[in-house]
């Protein structure tokens, strides 16, 4: 969550970085008008605090005096009652603001670049060069087609749209893929943890998946359980609510799991192949860093996911994202876009994001600065979507004859 004590304190600057991320001006004026509602009643309650003191102490006063106590008694019992609707209208106003300020972006860093979508971002770099075909190069399903590697088919029949299954050698490939990532992430210090596929509201909202967007989450019936759309919920939240040691920082922590997300708003788009489903496998990097290193842990996990593409062959490029692209919880993202030459552009594979304490404050993560205790700053990144990763080696490794090749680095896993 935004720092509220900032925005309330700074708002004309809070505001600007706000509508840089596409907030409207009606929400902050929503919002200013909650903190002046929070603010008049808390100095209500105050003042009626206040008063109930000074006649506690006038009351023990008359008490050690010998006077008469029953005109100051009925005082403080009606200023007692009073209180009671003070408390709640100051709770009420509290939680109204709250509840709003769940649904705000975190502020993006002033480094970030204007922009309202993905046609604004900037490319940073680019890694390797895109191969030379001497033959049209064809696009993942219909490699898949050929060498009977993805059914569509009876992925719609077993779910519904959006669902595949990988078979024989794809679905080894997939496995060995998982496996490369995993071991390289454990070789730049991530631990790895296998973690529950289905989380709580609570860590949902630690991490900024709700309020805000539920209709992208697969509810579990009747149970306070939501099928994870990315490990960064369980990673992160494994210190929700706890109190590291300034020693502890960084943590480093890779898993992979399935992604389960409803792909709200995506109607219509990638309807073909297997770019964008509804259950995809992922590793996931997350770091919990102390705030004056975070930059640093950031810089790290862009260089390890762009490693890992290079291990592969996979030709890419590095792209820093405008406000207005920027996910919710995001302070700064860099994406990693993958060359897929049977499409014949760049595709999204893994982005990175500092959070900077937007998902510590939600899900108090803490770590002890000396006698004080300190929001940490959480970061975290795909390394790699492993379909994505799939999909760019069948591209990028075929054949003309449709045939795929392996890249040397997954040899030992198959």
């Amino acid at each position: 969550m935004i720092n509220l004590k900032y925005l309330q304190n700074n708002f004309e600057e809070a505001s600007a970085k706000l509508q840089k991320k596409g907030v409207d001006s009606a929400t902050l004026e929503h919002l200013q008008t909650l903190f002046k509602s929070l603010k008049e009643a808390n100095a209500k309650l105050e003042s009626a605090k206040a008063e109930q003191n000074s006649m506690s102490k006038l009351f023990g006063q008359y008490m050690r005096e010998g006077k008469d106590i029953t005109e100051l008694k009925a005082k403080v019992d009606a200023n007692k009652e009073a209180m009671v609707p003070l408390q709640e209208e100051a709770r009420e106003a509290e939680e109204a603001l709250y509840a709003v300020a769940l649904a705000i972006p975190n502020f993006p860093d002033d480094s970030v670049p204007q922009g309202t979508d993905e046609e604004d971002n900037v490319e940073l770099r680019k890694v390797l060069e895109p191969k030379m075909f001497d033959f049209e190069p064809k696009e993942h399903w219909a490699l898949a087609e050929k060498n009977g590697w993805i059914d569509f088919e009876r992925g719609v029949k077993l779910a519904k749209s959006r669902f595949s299954v990988l078979r024989g050698e794809a679905a080894r490939l997939e496995r060995a893929l998982i496996n490369f990532f995993l071991d390289t992430n454990a070789q730049k210090g991530f631990e790895e943890l296998c973690v529950p596929f289905l989380n709580n509201a609570q860590m949902l909202q630690g991490t900024g998946q709700l309020p805000k967007f539920g209709d992208d989450l697969f509810k579990i019936e009747d149970e306070d359980l939501y099928l994870i759309p990315t490990a960064e919920v369980p990673l992160t939240n494994m210190y929700n609510d706890e109190i590291l040691s300034e020693q502890e920082l960084p943590v480093l922590m890779t898993g992979y799991t399935p992604c389960f997300r409803k792909e709200a708003g995506s109607a219509g788009r990638d309807t073909r192949g297997m770019i964008r489903q509804h259950q995809f496998d992922k590793v996931e990097m997350v770091a919990i860093a102390h705030p004056d290193r975070s930059d640093e842990v950031f810089e790290m996990m862009v260089q390890n996911a762009s490693d890992i593409l290079t291990a592969l062959g996979l030709p890419h490029r590095v792209v820093e994202l405008c406000g207005g692209d920027l996910g919710f919880s995001a302070a700064r993202t860099i994406d990693l876009e993958v060359w897929l030459p049977g499409q014949n552009k760049y595709r999204e594979i893994s982005s990175i994001s500092n959070t900077r304490d937007f998902q510590a404050r939600r899900a108090k993560i803490r770590f002890k600065d000396g006698k004080k205790n300190r929001l940490v700053h959480t970061l975290n990144g795909s390394a790699l979507a492993v379909g994505r990763t799939l999909i760019a080696i069948m591209e990028n490794y075929q054949n003309e004859d449709g045939s795929i090749e392996i890249p040397i680095v997954l040899k030992k896993y198959i």
